[in-house]
């Protein structure tokens, strides 16, 4: 998908602040963040949302949600955090590329 803002990120079209990265996944720095750590963990193939994940997609999510602890515990959220998936128009999804937030706020 050309005109997708996070397939341009992960192309490298778009400069974004990458926290982690690997073959399959790349996670960044949300640009608009709603809490102190504000974290946005992506496939880097397109899938557009949930509700076109399949079977086939169980190995790519179950590593997007085995490494959300990973990636929090690195910023600080060791305590805890949030996160989230909006799935849909209708489920608050605002850009239609599968995105993971990972948000909170670090404690001492």
């Amino acid at each position: 998908m050309t005109d997708c803002i996070f397939c341009k990120i992960v192309r490298g079209d778009i400069p974004a602040n990458k926290v982690y990265e690997d073959d399959e996944v790349l996670a960044f720095k949300d640009i608009r963040p709603a809490a102190p750590v504000h974290i946005l963990l992506i496939p880097k193939r397109h899938i557009e949302s949930m509700l076109n994940t399949s079977r086939e997609d169980e190995a790519l999510l179950g590593k997007m949600l085995a490494l959300t602890p990973v990636i929090a515990r690195e910023h600080g959220l060791g305590a805890g955090y949030k996160t989230a998936i909006n799935t849909g128009l209708a489920g608050g999804q605002e850009v239609f590329h599968l995105h993971l937030h990972i948000l909170g706020t670090p404690q001492p």
